[in-house]
Formats: C-alpha cells, sequence, structure tokens
C-alpha cells in the first residue's frame, strides 16, 4: 500500500516531466491547476513574463460540495474571466494528476465557455 507521502512524490516527478515540455506565452498562456482536499485552483500564467493572468478557484463558486460540479463551475469561471482579457486558447497543465474526476471536469467547463486547449 503506497502512502500519502509516495503518490505525492510520484505526482511531483510527473508534473517535473511534463512541465519540461509545456510553456505558456501571453497569446496562448498555461492553465496551471492545482487541487488541494477542499478546494481546486486554477491560474492562467504567462511563463514567458512570469506573470499570472487570471485565477480562479472552486471557493468563488457559490456551492458547499467540493465535487465535480463544483470543479466544473470553476472551469466555467475562469473561461468567463478569460474570455474578458480575450484569451481565447492555451495549454493545459494538469501538473500530474490523473485526466479524470475534477480536473477533466474542470476541463469540460471551460471548453463549454468556449476555450480551447
Amino acid at each position: 500500500m503506497t502512502s500519502a507521502k509516495d503518490s505525492n512524490q510520484k505526482r511531483l516527478f510527473r508534473k517535473k516531466r511534463s512541465r519540461a515540455k509545456i510553456s505558456g506565452s501571453a497569446s496562448i498562456p498555461r492553465i496551471s491547476v492545482f487541487r488541494s482536499n477542499k478546494q481546486l485552483y486554477v491560474q492562467l500564467i504567462d511563463d514567458q513574463a512570469g506573470v499570472t493572468l487570471t485565477s480562479a478557484r472552486s471557493k468563488e463558486v457559490d456551492k458547499k460540495l467540493f465535487n465535480a460540479e463544483t470543479a466544473k463551475e470553476t472551469g466555467k469561471k475562469l473561461a468567463e474571466k478569460a474570455s474578458k482579457k480575450k484569451i481565447k486558447e492555451a495549454v493545459f497543465d494538469r501538473s500530474g494528476y490523473r485526466y479524470h474526476g475534477k480536473v477533466k471536469a474542470l476541463a469540460e467547463g471551460m471548453r463549454e465557455q468556449g476555450m480551447k486547449f
């Protein structure tokens, strides 16, 4: 049985490996995802300038539970903020998390609002 420390170390290794290949710019920023036990944090980042363009978190959505539906609403909220800044396309960085559950729901919510990645 793997402990939480081992699984987090594996995730960080996957994150490091994928970040070597992924980079964002002002025109096509990187969507960075961080998932804790209680919240989901998402940022649009311009890696060339080292600046966060916009961000959203699951607490901004008026839901009591943190589930896939809340993650989907968080994705829609970030996509709305991005569209106000005229950002239509981005690179999705899942930070080593598996693409299922809350991370997948986040991506689907962003796609529903017109984001391409």
